[in-house]
């Protein structure tokens, strides 16, 4: 048994019993990753993967059991690496995160340059994506730590930590007849054409939850992932923006006009994830306190050995 046959085994679950895409990920040949899976089936005495033919197809009964294991072995060999790299170059290495736009963009430039101030020899590997991606970046190794308002709470492979609570804001132009109500309802905003972030991201599930609950139709007429995109097309009149507040009190160069929201939509959570099981560097727990100075490294420690995990 090495280590190259459990990679074999974690990878051809992890890319849909493909071996040709197993092989690209691992670096080697088809007939490599097919050698390594049955010499290990071999010494187990035991199928891990069905097949038909010469086609694997899924998970024995004997592999769904030993899949975890082998998740294990593999993640707390990657721990052990960390925790020698930890001692012999405590203040050196990379720190990857993975990330949306809004808040690579608006919440962590200001964590990120406390962190290098401290840090200054570690190197930062900013990854954007959507949350589903970020989350499964994380539980992969491909990210240390995952920074989004929806999703990450959802996946027991992951750790998630409360960071900062944040609200949607309604953005519009100079002139706009909003801006004549002392407080406007979910019923005036959909009397316009309606522009906000994509499905899945900064909070638009609050966004769509509350119109429903309400009963009140609307006319999205256009979505992105990007705030400054959203402003963009606010400012050229094409419709009303909902955005995450933060976004418009840290760039207004459109010149837009932001209402408050707070009454309509329910308050977001960001929330900082890692991979349940993984060792953190020391400098990878003070980047964690920067987004979550109300956490010691106690109660992080504390909050990733628990066995739920979600706090």
């Amino acid at each position: 048994m090495n280590f190259q046959q459990l990679r074999s085994i974690r990878e051809t679950a992890r890319r849909g019993y493909n071996l040709t895409e197993v092989a690209n990920t691992l670096f080697t040949s088809q007939p490599g990753v097919s050698r390594q899976i049955r010499e290990l089936e071999e010494e187990l005495e035991v199928d891990i993967f069905e097949r038909n033919g010469k086609r694997l197809t899924g998970l024995t009964k004997p592999g769904t059991e030993i899949l975890p294991i082998i998740e294990r072995i593999l993640l707390e060999a990657e721990n052990l690496k960390q925790a020698g790299r930890d001692y012999a170059r405590e203040t050196q290495g990379t720190l990857a995160i993975a990330t949306t736009h809004t808040q690579a963009r608006y919440a962590l430039p200001a964590a990120v340059q406390a962190f290098r101030k401290n840090f200054p020899d570690v190197r930062i590997a900013l990854q954007q994506s959507s949350p589903e991606h970020i989350a499964n970046w994380v539980i992969s190794g491909k990210a240390d730590i995952g920074i989004a308002t929806e999703g990450l709470s959802e996946f027991n492979e992951l750790v998630s930590l409360r960071s900062y609570e944040w609200s949607h804001v309604v953005v519009v132009p100079q002139g706009h007849p909003l801006l004549a109500r002392d407080t406007v309802a979910l019923a005036d905003i959909a009397a316009y054409p309606i522009i906000t972030y994509d499905i899945g991201f900064t909070g638009r599930s609050h966004i769509d939850e509350a119109f429903q609950q309400a009963g009140v139709a609307t006319d999205i007429v256009l979505t992105a992932m990007d705030s400054d995109v959203i402003q963009q097309y606010v400012s050229l009149g094409m419709g009303v923006g909902l955005i995450a507040s933060m976004a418009i009190e840290h760039n207004n160069v459109h010149r837009l006009h932001a209402i408050p929201a707070t009454h309509l939509f329910r308050p977001n959570i960001a929330r900082v994830a890692v991979r349940r099981g993984a060792y953190l560097r020391s400098y990878m727990y003070d980047f964690i306190q920067q987004l979550t100075p109300q956490l010691s490294r106690d109660d992080i420690r504390l909050a990733l050995s628990d066995n739920v995990g979600k706090s």
